[in-house]
């Protein structure tokens, strides 16, 4: 398999966002860091590892442009699923994580043509999965909502 350079970009951005992580996490009282620091240790190693699988397939395959992977690009659907996160951002602060979170992997997963059942499981599964591991586990407070104080 050839190495891709689409690849590299990605590994930029990944870097990009474990050191944006960083500086946050980094602000943080002491006994907070923990878990963060493990995180983003965990996606930094993770993509050092890719890194040399990539420079591995460039010394044994060469390399190629990896650009026919977004053949099947559909811009359409990119930037109405990008409208979805920065509409559920917004909403967040007045209707809290948990119902916005819901509205938000409904409407996406609807849009994105997700069989009900499946839909159904999968928001169960990662709103149990949040709510033990963040607010039972690591008693995090996550944003309540202002519509509901």
């Amino acid at each position: 398999m050839k190495m891709k350079k689409t690849d590299i970009g990605v590994c930029l951005a990944m870097y990009a966002v474990c050191a944006f992580f960083l500086n946050m996490t980094l602000k943080l009282p002491k006994a907070a860091q923990i878990y963060p620091l493990c995180v983003i240790a965990l996606l930094a190693g993770l993509t050092t590892l890719h890194v040399f699988n990539m420079v591995i397939a460039a010394i044994k395959s060469g390399i190629e442009s990896g650009l026919d992977d977004f053949k099947d690009f559909v811009p359409s659907q990119f930037f109405i699923l990008f409208a979805m996160i920065v509409i559920y951002l917004a909403l967040m602060p007045y209707l809290g994580f948990y119902i916005a979170s819901v509205l938000f992997m409904t409407a996406s997963l609807i849009f994105l043509r997700v069989k009900l059942w499946q839909a159904i499981l999968s928001e169960i599964v990662i709103i149990a999965l949040v709510y033990c591991a963040f607010t039972l586990f690591l008693e995090v407070r996550l944003p309540a909502g202002s519509l509901f104080y």
